[in-house]
């Protein structure tokens, strides 16, 4: 399937790129954000770009070489943009944008293992590099432990009948084994209607494999402190989850306890002073749903930084 950017209007409504403005795109993936930034700024602004997957950089670097000293591409995660700004020498940046969805390229390759839809490897790691990945966790994990990351990371109310359903059929060796393993744990009766079965496990596990939560709460702080006044971070969401993160970001509740409400981020002279545009999450119109089936889930949210 060809990479389609969600909420690509909207993300340059918010960001507003200008010549001569410095952005970041921490997910570069198919590079449609990264493009689409890259022309508004034209013909004097610059962008980095930031991808854990080696191949996609790769691809990127030659696909985007037409850019020349505009783009700046790293094989890193986005939780490293303090010293990516280093790197380059740059102050601030005028835009920052995070979109934590799945490459359409990554998803559908079944020897990722990202796809419950595909037979293939339990791999799910977004770095070939790491050392963790599907299989270790399916196979090593205890069974609290696979429990626990089931109902934080997936909100499956089955978390723990397919925890112990996981242990009780080790060795697990394919994403086709996963699936089945799920299919027997959740009754027929309460299997979702609009999603696969599996779902929400595949997503826990892949969300446990890639430390996809720690590392959005290492970057929202560093990222807004990179930003310049009048600069915008944008993040868009997929699961309730990241997207509870980054609202309780924005709305200046501490990091440690983003779940709880009315608890103010502790300020100082230098602490980044953050105010949400618009006020509410924009999603993708009806037309974009049609034409994108998987921005169906997508959520934006934006802050512009004051002081």
């Amino acid at each position: 399937m060809q990479h389609v950017p969600a909420l690509l209007n909207e993300v340059l409504g918010v960001i507003m790129p200008r010549d001569g403005g410095l952005y970041f795109d921490g997910t570069v993936g198919g590079g449609g954000h990264t493009r689409a930034i890259l022309e508004k700024s034209a013909p004097s602004g610059q962008l980095a770009g930031t991808d854990l997957d080696g191949g996609t950089i790769a691809m990127l670097s030659d696909s985007l070489a037409h850019y020349g000293d505009r783009i700046h591409l790293y094989n890193t995660n986005f939780s490293e943009i303090d010293k990516i700004r280093m790197i380059l020498g740059w102050d601030y940046f005028d835009g920052i944008l995070l979109d934590l969805g799945m490459s359409s390229w990554a998803l559908d390759d079944a020897d990722r293992g990202f796809s419950f839809m595909r037979e293939g490897p339990l791999d799910m790691r977004f770095s070939l590099r790491d050392e963790l990945d599907a299989y270790q966790v399916v196979n090593t994990y205890e069974e609290d432990q696979l429990k626990d990351i089931i109902r934080t990371y997936g909100e499956e109310r089955f978390a723990s009948r397919i925890a112990r359903h996981i242990v009780q059929s080790r060795p697990l060796k394919t994403t086709s084994d996963l699936v089945e393993v799920v299919r027997s744990s959740v009754p027929k009766r309460f299997w979702p209607q609009k999603i696969h079965v599996a779902t929400k496990t595949f997503q826990a596990i892949r969300m446990e494999v890639n430390k996809e939560i720690e590392n959005l709460k290492t970057f929202l702080p560093k990222a807004s402190s990179a930003l310049s006044t009048g600069g915008v971070l944008a993040v868009i969401s997929y699961h309730s989850i990241e997207d509870r993160i980054v609202k309780r970001f924005f709305s200046g509740t501490e990091e440690e306890n983003y779940f709880l409400r009315g608890l103010p981020r502790p300020s100082s002279p230098d602490t980044p002073k953050l105010v949400k545009i618009p006020g509410k999450p924009i999603g993708p119109s009806p037309l974009e749903i049609q034409a994108n089936p998987r921005s169906r889930s997508a959520r934006l949210r934006a802050a512009m930084r004051v002081q």
